[in-house]
């Protein structure tokens, strides 16, 4: 009668230990919006870290690297598309589990989300017109410069001079980096700040623009996610760490930004 018991119990056990598992991984623990869903929310207009192809799909470095964590999950990802700052917003408040927008972390970031591992490094530079008199960014001083709302190249060039920055009145806030270039082909403003690698790709589709060879600044990029979602973010870092390690994040990098860029 024992060894019946004993054999039930160690059933129960088994079963139990199996039904953990599967809780896990219908993601029940990783405290997501919808069960068996990665919501990403994003600002598709910031290439090549995401935006849409001619066929309205979504692609980037970001997309890919999200997609590739989703199936290391076993999660099927959505994609949330909105302004830099709702994409923020919308991670931070639990309407999308992560955001991915080239996001950096910031002191005032870090108060109100949680981040992942980093996963790629940014490079703030500066767009100007090839006649323009801006030569290196110690010329940024009294100019009008453009930026994408909410991010941290407005965040630095709005900031004080007592700080490093140049003033809110010396900064106009677009609400995407194509609209910004549109107003610097149109004379509204003298520059751009902005990543490196979107801005690569906004200077060989309007001729008649340069980047700057003096780098505004060197920055790290990160996936963020609500305040103590724990679950969520130590599997996503578990997710990426197995990706930067075989090599699948550096290939995704290389494939939009390739190497002699």
């Amino acid at each position: 009668m024992k060894r019946v018991f004993a054999i039930v119990l160690a059933c129960l056990m088994v079963m139990s230990m199996f039904a953990g598992c599967k809780k896990a991984e219908s993601g029940n623990e990783l405290n997501l919006v919808k069960d068996g869903k990665l919501i990403m929310s994003t600002n598709a207009a910031f290439p090549p870290y995401e935006m849409t192809d001619d066929a309205g799909n979504y692609i980037g470095i970001d997309v890919e690297v999200a997609q590739a964590i989703a199936d290391k999950l076993g999660l099927e990802l959505v994609i949330d598309n909105m302004e830099f700052t709702a994409a923020l917003e919308a991670a931070q408040k639990g309407k999308a589990d992560m955001v991915m927008a080239g996001v950096t972390v910031t002191p005032d970031r870090e108060l109100v989300m949680d981040f992942s591992n980093s996963y790629a490094t940014g490079i703030q530079v500066v767009i100007v017109p090839e006649n323009s008199e801006i030569k290196t960014i110690d010329d940024l001083e009294g100019k009008k410069i453009g930026t994408q709302m909410g991010t941290t190249g407005y965040l630095y060039c709005s900031d004080t001079p007592d700080n490093g920055g140049y003033g809110e009145e010396n900064v106009v806030a677009y609400d995407n980096g194509i609209t910004a270039v549109q107003a610097l082909l149109n004379g509204q403003i003298d520059c751009i700040v902005i990543d490196n690698a979107p801005a690569q790709a906004f200077v060989k589709e309007n001729p008649g623009l340069k980047i700057l060879e003096t780098e505004f600044t060197v920055e790290d990029y990160a996936i963020g996610f609500a305040k103590g979602n724990t679950a969520l973010k130590e599997a996503v870092n578990k997710a990426l760490a197995e990706l930067i390690a075989d090599g699948t994040v550096q290939k995704i990098v290389d494939k939009y930004i390739p190497a002699e860029q």
